[in-house]
């Protein structure tokens, strides 16, 4: 590894300096002669589409990933070895990633002591030292946690923090230079997404260069000095935050004028005749006796921090876990208890939170996670029309704008915004009476999160059902006609028409406003 002078810019010394970088998969390039610059104590937002590049680049200076010949990268003012895991660590890179590698039955100070090693006496882990450590870590992002506590028992935000104390421990041999945070927040309600920006700023001021990859605009705002942004492997703008409004962003990122979903959603009748789904005082662990109807062309949102029972509340109507108590009806149909196979063929259709680990069969094609809940449509004489079954994938794989258009691609390989879209194509196309929509457009870019937003608000003018369950208050009040509001079980508040908005949702989820209420138009 050679020693490089000391690479600076107006912003001062520069803990990241990528110059020329590109990198092409089997004649495809995904990254095109990339430069981003990264002052130290700067936190750079890295935006783009999903399939911009912007996974590839963390995949570089990982190490992971060598870069096609040319690509030069500098950490503070030292050449990275590129390739090399090794190098990317010496030179002080470090990197939180969405899946945070904690393990929840273990204690912060344990967690914290997985990468660098527990202090050891004659073979035994010093206690005392141990917690000294973590408390010393974690002082430097600015948490005050108990070292016994188990990382299961934290809130989304403290477990975020913890990865970043961890990624930020002290190494005298390779002093931390650059962090990397891939969608930091993509997984936090609203109400705790401020806590883990606190910690990014602390970590910035202590000279700390960050380069935050993130699909939230607000928090852009909020944090960053500076945006690069990716549009298919090319790096199309670097501007300072303060030289752009939100309209301006969103055009640079998607590439065309951006419509504002609103004016969309009021367009879509509220007033039906008999329900489509009906939720009468249903139970089941935290969630109380919940009452909800669904009519066709409603879409319906739920809102909630953390432990309010929001996220529990789908998957119990769907009949992914059992409930307690109440009745679930589809129409006519009384749905018993954890059935899901019974609500699919009443007509409901579930899209889970979690695309990874619930959401999708990854070692499987595009074709066969499109295709898998409902096959009869492909038999013809006791036998699989692949044929058949593949042009309906395709027909599919066009509408939604699935890149690569592939049918046979592993869903594996995708970007997670087409992932969702291929997760989004698996109930579509069964034309379901209800759809319960648990965090759509977690994790996804803004363009991928607007095809997916009209696909929702058609499914309602086409006469479906809709309920969105999302932790993001500016999806709720840009789709919903209605939010009901979850604390502790119940529904607490229920607004409607002109009072559904963001800040308004927010009020509510933290129960701002006195008791519950019920807001609808003027």
């Amino acid at each position: 590894m050679s020693v490089r002078p000391e690479y600076a810019s107006d912003r001062g010394p520069l803990a990241l300096a990528m110059r020329g970088v590109s990198k092409t998969f089997f004649g495809h390039a995904a990254l095109s002669y990339v430069d981003i610059d990264v002052a130290a104590g700067e936190i750079h937002a890295l935006l783009g589409e999903n399939g911009s590049g912007k996974s590839t680049i963390i995949k570089i200076l990982a190490g992971y990933h060598r870069p096609d010949p040319g690509s030069e990268i500098i950490v503070a003012g030292r050449t990275l070895d590129l390739g090399s895991p090794d190098s990317a660590y010496a030179l002080g890179c470090r990197f939180v990633h969405q899946d945070l590698g904690l393990i929840d039955s273990r204690s912060i100070a344990d967690n914290l002591a997985l990468v660098a090693g527990f202090p050891l006496k004659w073979g035994t882990v010093r206690e005392a030292e141990l917690r000294r450590n973590a408390r010393r870590d974690l002082s430097r992002v600015g948490l005050d946690l108990d070292p016994d506590l188990l990382v299961g028992e934290l809130s989304p935000a403290e477990r975020t923090g913890v990865a970043v104390a961890r990624a930020l421990r002290e190494d005298e041999s390779a002093p931390v230079s650059l962090l990397v945070l891939d969608e930091p927040t993509a997984t936090l309600p609203d109400a705790e997404v401020q806590q883990l920006l606190s910690i990014v700023r602390t970590v910035a001021a202590g000279g700390v260069g960050v380069l935050y990859v993130t699909h939230r605009l607000d928090e852009v705002f909020q944090v960053a000095a500076t945006i690069t942004v990716l549009r298919d492997g090319h790096r199309v703008a670097r501007v300072p935050v303060s030289s752009v409004d939100r309209t301006e962003l969103i055009s640079l990122l998607v590439g065309t004028e951006f419509e504002d979903i609103h004016r969309v959603s009021a367009e879509l009748p509220m007033e039906h005749d008999q329900p489509l789904l009906v939720a009468d005082a249903v139970s089941a662990g935290p969630i109380d006796r919940i009452c909800l109807e669904v009519r066709a062309g409603d879409v319906v949102g739920l809102a909630g921090i953390t432990g309010s029972g929001r996220e529990s509340l789908l998957s119990v109507l769907f009949g992914a876990r059992p409930r307690q108590a109440g009745v679930v009806r589809v129409g006519e149909m009384r749905l018993p208890s954890f059935r899901p196979d019974l609500a699919m063929k009443a007509g409901l259709a579930f899209l889970p939170p979690n695309r990874k680990t619930q959401g999708g069969f990854f070692d499987l094609t595009v074709r066969e996670n499109t295709t898998i809940s409902d096959l009869e449509p492909f038999w013809r004489r006791l036998r699989l029309s692949r044929r058949r079954e593949t042009a309906e994938v395709a027909r599919w794989i066009d509408r939604l704008s699935v890149r690569p258009p592939s049918t046979e691609a592993p869903l594996s390989s995708l970007s997670g915004g087409n992932q969702q879209k291929v997760l989004f194509a698996k109930w579509l196309r069964r034309s379901p009476k209800v759809l319960l929509l648990d965090e759509p457009t977690q994790g996804v870019d803004i363009g991928a999160k607007a095809e997916l937003h009209m696909e929702i608000l058609q499914a309602a003018r086409s006469g479906a059902g809709v309920v969105v369950s999302s932790s993001d208050t500016d999806e709720l009040a840009a789709l919903c006609h209605r939010v009901l509001v979850l604390r502790e079980g119940r529904i607490a508040a229920h607004l409607a028409g002109s009072a559904v908005t963001a800040a308004a949702i927010s009020r509510a989820c933290l129960g701002a406003d006195d008791g519950g209420f019920d807001a609808h138009d003027s």
